[in-house]
């Protein structure tokens, strides 16, 4: 039984790394054993900022809320705290929406949180 030798397997492998690679620095897109590190780091780098672009996504949308919140007259933690009592069940992302598209409409949700709030209990 003659031998198979593996270069073609082994070349449709590398040259899967390689295009991965494209557009690195230096010899990172050319040789094969540094483009596999780099494209293993990249990979690496990737998964933790699909995880880290949510934590930023919340805080921008804390902070517009905030800001919003401040024209009204009343802090951010008021804000939330009051709606939280009002019963008003809305998410941080679709608040700072409305914060940014519709002004009038944050301003009665925010009406609503300051009448909670100077409520006795």
């Amino acid at each position: 039984m003659s031998r198979i030798k593996g270069g073609v397997v082994s070349h449709r492998r590398h040259k899967k790394i390689l295009k991965q690679a494209k557009g690195t620095w230096g010899s990172s897109h050319v040789r094969i054993r540094v483009a596999k590190q780099t494209v293993m780091k990249g990979l690496q780098h990737a998964y933790e900022g699909r995880r880290l672009r949510k934590r930023d996504f919340r805080s921008l949308w804390i902070q517009r809320i905030n800001a919003a919140a401040r024209i009204q007259g009343l802090p951010y933690n008021k804000l939330i705290a009051g709606l939280k009592v009002a019963g008003v069940v809305i998410d941080r992302k679709m608040l700072a929406e409305i914060a940014v598209n519709d002004p009038a409409v944050f301003g009665q949700l925010a009406e609503i949180a300051k009448a909670t709030i100077s409520k006795p209990s």
